[in-house]
């Protein structure tokens, strides 16, 4: 479609006006689950999301934020912020991450693509290193993707291979990381035996060497550039087995924060090196976390840290994870072509736009939300508001985060009465249940909430309407599980917490003295999810959604 009037024009609703303000507001990290003790959204004081909650089932409702509602493979595999606010901001459902690489891997389309042609001109005289997370919780990586990319590198010719492993325990158990290494060093013998030369190189843990995110400290991406790229640790093993047991056992440190390591032969000399003339990989399919490594292992002129030596090598990414500054310029997988997102259609229909949040999801009700474009559709229409987040810190230390101040802006942007669409996102329940800390998720929950009254005070002043939603759960469940949902304890008998996002549906509510009476929420979508929304609020905005987004989850009954 191209950008004439014809595809642009929304046609208007019948039943809706045009010209409310609208507050939409993304909750991250607030799924719905049973009230218990370790459900920090039930235990904090909440009361304006639970005014909201007493609207059901016709001004609040739950719809599905993870598996194929959001694009991704199975009904096993958890929602993220990212493609959660793709689905929101896109109206449709599209293949996601492991799904895309998952298409790529089985029809063996990767090994013919640009990217793999790319560093396969490495294989002859240089060695494949492989980056990533060592998981199989889906969300930033794949265990067994590692495992089709080894077996599929080496038939394409690949003779010596080095893997710089990732330990997780944040989307997965602490201490899966021994299986996982058992199973990729086995297969790493496999190869072996089939005369590769293949092997562990380094390695450390996620939230401590290598993946941090948003440039919040730098100092994580030296660590892994010291192990993978120089060679260098303060650790040194025979293996990669090795590593991880002993650091678990010696340090005391949990999966997620194992120090740097590096193998070495029997003469004590790093295996596993980068250097002029070898390819790079980083096999995360999940963008968030691989940005700034892929700026070191790319960019020429770099000044974060000093990394010592820039190999000329050939890197690529699993995909690409900066759609606006190309980064990395290669990669194995294509991102899917989100076109025609609610947002751009709104601003060609007139509808002027406010978003903001906090550094940590900023990129999320913007970049993502267009999908996966940064920058305005229209900057005479739009206005992007960047609250910088406290750096250097965990955020369970400071759980309120920047919340009262993304809502102050929000009610100063909707009073100021210049928008018609308000967007933030309020990160607390996501960021702070990441740490694992119940009482301070406790306090973020009800931070978010404060901040939820605030912006829907401003609506009520203005004569306009709410959207409240989630973009995946977190803060709702805290607590490992068994089959029979009872929580799970470690041996010594204490609970084992759970970090990760969920498979919990989450919120969706609507109202404010703008919403047109008769508006209800539709009984003949029971398994709405994100991608329903954004037709939704194209409706309240006075507009009929395009034919192929998903259905708008309102209808409006003559009273």
């Amino acid at each position: 479609m191209g950008t004439s009037e014809f595809s642009w024009k929304l046609a208007d609703h019948p039943k809706l006006p045009k010209g409310k303000t609208i507050g939409l507001v993304v909750l991250d990290g607030w799924g719905e689950a049973n009230p218990d003790k370790y459900n920090c959204i039930h235990v904090a004081e909440t009361p304006t999301m639970d005014s909201l909650k007493k609207g059901a089932p016709e001004k609040w409702r739950l719809v599905r934020a993870h598996g194929t509602a959001v694009g991704l493979p199975s009904e096993d595999d958890m929602g993220n912020s990212e493609v959660g606010h793709n689905a929101l901001g896109a109206g449709r459902i599209f293949a996601q991450g492991a799904k895309l690489v998952d298409y790529a891997l089985a029809s063996g389309k990767m090994f013919e693509g640009e990217g793999f042609k790319y560093i396969k001109e490495s294989f002859d005289a240089g060695t494949l290193h492989l980056i990533g997370l060592l998981s199989d919780g889906g969300v930033h990586s794949r265990l067994d993707q590692l495992l089709l990319l080894l077996k599929g590198a080496s038939e394409q010719g690949a003779k010596r291979i080095r893997v710089h492993i990732l330990t997780d325990g944040r989307d997965v158990l602490d201490g899966s990381s021994v299986g996982f290494v058992e199973t990729l060093e086995n297969e790493l013998a496999n190869l072996r035996e089939k005369g590769v030369d293949a092997q562990t190189a380094s390695g450390g843990g996620r939230m401590y060497v290598t993946m941090d995110r948003y440039e919040n400290d730098w100092g994580v991406i030296k660590r892994g550039w010291d192990a993978h790229v120089l060679g260098e640790a303060p650790y040194k093993f025979r293996s990669g087995l090795e590593a991880v047991k002993r650091l678990r056992e010696e340090t005391g440190a949990n999966d997620q924060y194992l120090p740097p390591f590096v193998i070495v032969d029997e003469n004590g000399k790093p295996v596993g090196p980068v250097v002029d003339g070898d390819a790079v990989v980083t096999i995360n399919f999940r963008a968030d976390r691989m940005v700034m490594l892929a700026k070191a292992l790319e960019y020429e002129n770099f000044d974060k840290f000093d990394r010592v030596r820039f190999p000329k090598i050939r890197y690529a990414g699993m995909l690409q994870y900066d759609g606006e500054l190309l980064l990395p310029s290669h990669y194995l997988v294509a991102p899917p072509e989100i076109e025609r997102t609610s947002g751009e259609y709104l601003v060609h229909n007139g509808v002027r736009t406010f978003a903001c949040s906090e550094t940590v999801k900023f990129g999320h009700v913007t970049f993502f939300w267009n999908g996966n474009r940064s920058g305005c559709f229209n900057p005479e229409m739009e206005e992007y508001l960047e609250i910088p987040s406290d750096s250097g810190i965990t955020f369970n230390v400071q759980p309120k985060m920047k919340a009262l101040e993304i809502a102050e802006k929000a009610r100063d942007a909707i009073l100021s009465r210049k928008f018609h669409q308000v967007r933030v996102n309020l990160p607390n329940s996501d960021m702070v249940g990441h740490t694992g800390d119940i009482e301070a998720t406790v306090v973020a929950c009800k931070a978010a909430d404060e901040a939820v009254k605030m912006i829907i005070d401003a609506i009520e002043q203005v004569g306009g309407i709410y959207v409240v939603t989630a973009d995946h759960g977190n803060a709702e469940d805290m607590v490992k599980r068994n089959k029979k949902g009872a929580p799970l304890l470690d041996k010594d008998g204490n609970i084992q917490i759970l970090t990760s996002h969920t498979l919990q549906p989450v919120p969706l509510a609507i109202g404010g003295p703008g919403l047109a009476p008769g508006v209800r929420f539709r009984k003949d979508v029971p398994n709405g999810g994100l991608a329903n929304v954004a037709a939704t609020v194209m409706n309240l905005h006075g507009f009929e959604a395009p034919s192929d987004y998903e259905p708008t989850l309102v209808e409006v009954v003559d009273n």
